[in-house]
């Protein structure tokens, strides 16, 4: 390979690198103020149904800081959005898309806003 084209190479590798290391540290975008009041209110109501008004369990799971802690951001996300087949957790992908489930997720995981 001569010289040039391996600068070229090396260039565009480096630039190819520092792109993908900047999209998985880039946070997802976040819902405006009055989609998170909205976002909130389905967590404690809907999601509060199943999982406990304090989100501390019931029919479903608790959604606590401590019991979510092993589970894969990714996954919590993709439960949300497609539900849990074969139990009584439903997909939310009608209501919510994957950064909304991900701004849920990351409020989970620091513990959910209190009730007012």
């Amino acid at each position: 390979m001569d010289r040039p084209l391996l600068l070229h190479v090396a260039v565009l590798l480096g630039l190819t690198a520092l792109a993908v290391n900047a999209a998985q540290s880039a946070e997802p975008p976040q819902p405006d103020s009055a989609r998170q009041q909205a976002l909130v209110h389905l967590v404690r109501q809907d999601c509060g149904s199943c999982h406990g008004m304090r989100l501390t369990g019931g029919l479903g799971p608790a959604l606590t800081p401590e019991r979510l802690a092993e589970w894969p951001d990714d996954a919590l996300v993709a439960t949300i959005i497609h539900g849990r087949p074969g139990t009584a957790m439903p997909g939310w992908e009608r209501f919510l898309n994957e950064s909304e489930a991900g701004w849920i997720v990351a409020r989970l995981k620091q513990g959910f806003p209190p009730l007012d």
